[in-house]
Formats: structure tokens, C-alpha cells, sequence
């Protein structure tokens, strides 16, 4: 049996960014997009947001928790800021409640130096309590390896590592987001680890490497990727996350051929 056609999400803190953020839902609806994602709506209109989805006929199916101050990109593993990341967490469920999201990435930050040596411990206490808090809603929680080049000093940046934590915690809503760009950079074997990490991924991410461009240069071969995406019975979104090299819509070929 021929594997059911996959569904792509355009991240809109990313992509359509010619335009202003709450048109990029229409945008996304007109280039062929069955749902939009983005990173830190909380400064923006939510019912709008919302009304704006319902127009496109599309939904918004994940979001980030707040980033915290400068550099510190995520909270879960920062010693001494648990109530930050608290505060954090609620406001992001409650967020996603609200926007219909099925998916929130719990962003787990950079600890100093000298302080890595106790991160570990304060992000399992924090995604233990932050799944805690989850529990009852549809909302998973999602972990992301982040590759060291782009975010130097991240936790978190090999998918091994976020599946034994996952193993670990054993918590049913915690999930791994599996962003084929920052695991091809760090660790490749993009097909192999897709199929060992199928029952633990929660969503899907992609961009070409090294120039986290549009999916039809680098060395990844995503024709192969999105194939074996279907062949692990995948049925809920894979989401482009990149940087398009001009206005979005003139680099959306890739997407007319994965549907084809």
C-alpha cells in the first residue's frame, strides 16, 4: 500500500517574512501549506491569530516557549530561573490551548560554563514538572537537539541525548522534535535515526545543509528523506523551517514535486 501523502507546515517566524506576520497565514494557505507554526507569537494579537487561521482554513500547530533574556535562548536547563521557566510554561499551554496547538517546544537554553556541570538535573526536574503540567491537555511537549554552529553553548544537540532523556522521564506528552537540519549537521544518518526514533518523535523539521535554504540544494537527499518520512507511517505535520534565499513563494518548487 502507497504510503499516505505527507503534510507540510510553513514556519512563519521564517518563512513569508516579506510580508507582516499575520498575513503569512494567508500566504501560506495560497502557496499550498496545510498548517503554520512559529516561534514566539506572545507579543501578537491572539484572537486575531485566530481568526486569521480560521479564514485560511489551516491551523497552528506549534509554538516555542518564551526564549528568556539575551543569549539564554530557552530556560528548561538554566539553574536558578525554575520560576521563569514556569512562567514560561503556563504562558505557552496556555497559548496553545487557546491557538488549537498540538505541539509546544520546551526550549532548554544556554547554561554558562559553569554551570553545566547542574543542568542536566534542573532540565529533567523542569520537563518532569513541565509535562506535569501538560498532562490532561492534547498538547505534547517537545525536546530539539540544536546544533553547536548555530547556537554555540545549547544544551541540547544530539538526538541520542534527547532520547535518553526521553527514555529517563518516561513521561507519555514528552516528545522529540527531530529537525533533520541540526541532526544532519551534528550526527547524519538521517534515514536510520528516523526509523530507530520513530515512536518518541512528536514533530518533524527540515532545511537544506549547510545554508538551511530551501530543500532542493546541499547534501541532503529529501526526496529519500521525505520518502522514508511516509514509509515510518508518519500522519502528522513535517514543517519547513529555513531561510528562503528570496521572496518565499519563488522557492516553493520543492514543494509542488513532493506532492506530486
Amino acid at each position: 500500500m502507497r504510503p499516505a501523502p505527507l503534510r507540510f507546515s510553513a514556519n512563519i517566524s521564517m518563512l513569508f517574512c516579506e510580508r507582516p506576520f499575520m498575513e503569512r497565514i494567508a500566504a501560506a494557505a495560497a502557496a499550498g501549506f496545510d498548517a503554520v507554526e512559529c516561534h514566539f507569537p506572545y507579543d501578537l494579537d491572539r484572537r486575531e491569530i485566530k481568526t486569521r487561521l480560521s479564514d485560511a482554513g489551516l491551523v497552528m500547530n506549534g509554538i516555542n516557549t518564551a526564549p528568556g533574556g539575551e543569549r539564554e535562548f530557552g530556560l528548561a536547563a538554566l539553574q536558578g530561573r525554575e520560576d521563569d521557566f514556569q512562567r514560561a510554561m503556563e504562558q505557552a499551554l496556555d497559548w496553545a490551548t487557546a491557538l488549537g496547538a498540538s505541539t509546544i517546544h520546551v526550549m532548554a537554553g544556554c547554561p554558562a560554563p559553569q554551570d553545566r556541570a547542574w543542568a542536566l538535573e534542573t532540565y529533567l526536574q523542569n520537563l518532569e514538572r513541565a509535562c506535569a503540567m501538560a498532562k490532561g491537555t492534547s498538547v505534547d511537549l517537545l525536546i530539539e537537539p540544536i546544533n553547536k554552529y548555530d547556537r554555540p553553548g545549547y544544551f541540547l544537540s544530539r538526538s541520542e541525548e534527547a532520547a535518553d532523556i526521553i527514555e529517563d522521564l518516561r513521561c507519555p506528552n514528552l516528545k522529540l522534535l527531530f529537525d533533520a537540519y541540526h541532526i544532519q549537521i551534528m550526527e547524519g544518518d538521517l534515514t536510520r535515526r528516523l526509523e530507530r526514533h520513530k515512536d518518541i518523535i512528536g514533530h518533524i523539521q527540515f532545511a537544506s545543509v549547510p545554508h538551511r535554504r530551501e530543500p532542493d540544494e546541499g547534501e541532503v537527499a529529501f526526496s529519500a528523506l521525505f520518502k522514508t518520512i511516509a514509509d515510518i507511517g508518519w500522519d502528522r505535520w513535517v514543517a519547513a523551517e529555513y531561510k528562503p534565499r528570496a521572496r518565499t513563494e519563488d522557492g516553493l518548487e520543492w514543494l509542488a514535486a513532493a506532492r506530486r
